[in-house]
């Protein structure tokens, strides 16, 4: 982890972007940007650009699973929850690990599971409903992170060519693949490789979120995605992207995904320090 040097009010820009690819009926993925403070709530649209100011920013996509429509509900699900539950957090988190941002995550995470939980146990429609869920949440200095699934966040540094992954894939293929046994081609053919084992919903019966902080500068971009868009792109070619000067990177990344697989739903969030 870095200390922020970030010493003037940071500006954001982010573009965001969805598609139900070349197989699936239904999209069921859904993507969320949030500016707030402790009294309102702003959505944000899908490309933007803000000052941080006295607001805080948060982004989420998530990836929802289960019969019918189950999977579409559960994920937009997940990111209205965000709206009405994270706010009453603002201001807790401006000094770093020690503010708190961990239970407050953990807790946001927790409500999500036991609402999805509740709806499956209680409607034939939507049993066995569950979702991934990627989080980002921007206080001036320090981004936030939570996460649960195999949805992901990359973070791409101003000074690096080298994309890094903060986030763990909830399957024993992203077990695999961080420990060294398989590689990046390796993973993305393993035939195992969306076999998820934690999800919030569904009968998962603990919530255990990995939660993390990053200080950010000037010139870093993050990147929030779900599994489809991965399944399109490597690394190298993601960052080529997102180095680009397309005034909407996430659009971008989501075409050329498509353009090389499109087997799934296929959703990018591109958030940018400027």
């Amino acid at each position: 982890m870095k200390i922020s040097s970030t010493k003037k009010t940071s500006v954001l820009k982010w573009s965001g972007c969805s598609d139900i690819g070349k197989v699936r009926k239904n999209n069921e993925d859904s993507f969320l940007g949030l500016q707030f403070d402790s009294r309102e709530v702003q959505r944000l649209g899908k490309i933007g650009e803000a000052s941080m100011g006295k607001k805080d920013f948060t982004f989420a996509v998530s990836d929802g699973m289960g019969g019918a429509l189950a999977g579409e509900y559960a994920s937009q699900i997940a990111v209205e929850k965000i709206t009405t539950l994270l706010p009453r957090s603002f201001g807790q988190s401006a000094t770093g690990l020690e503010a708190g941002f961990a239970d407050v995550l953990t807790e946001l995470f927790g409500q999500i599971h036991r609402a999805l939980a509740y709806l499956g146990s209680s409607y034939e429609e939507c049993a066995g409903m569950q979702t991934t869920l990627s989080l980002c949440w921007f206080t001036p200095g320090w981004m936030y992170f939570g996460h649960i699934g195999d949805s992901r966040i990359y973070h791409l540094p101003a000074k690096k060519n080298e994309i890094k992954q903060l986030t763990h894939d909830d399957t024993h293929v992203g077990w695999l693949f961080r420990n060294g046994q398989i590689n990046e081609r390796e993973a993305r053919t393993h035939p195992r490789r969306n076999v998820l084992q934690r999800a919030l919903g569904g009968a998962n019966q603990f919530v255990d979120p990995q939660v993390g902080a990053v200080g950010y500068e000037a010139g870093d971009i993050f990147l929030l995605c779900t599994d489809g868009l991965v399944d399109g792109l490597y690394d190298h070619h993601t960052v080529e992207l997102l180095r680009g000067k397309n005034p909407s990177p996430a659009q971008s990344l989501v075409a050329a995904s498509l353009k090389n697989s499109g087997r799934d739903n296929t959703t990018a969030l591109v958030v940018q320090v400027v």
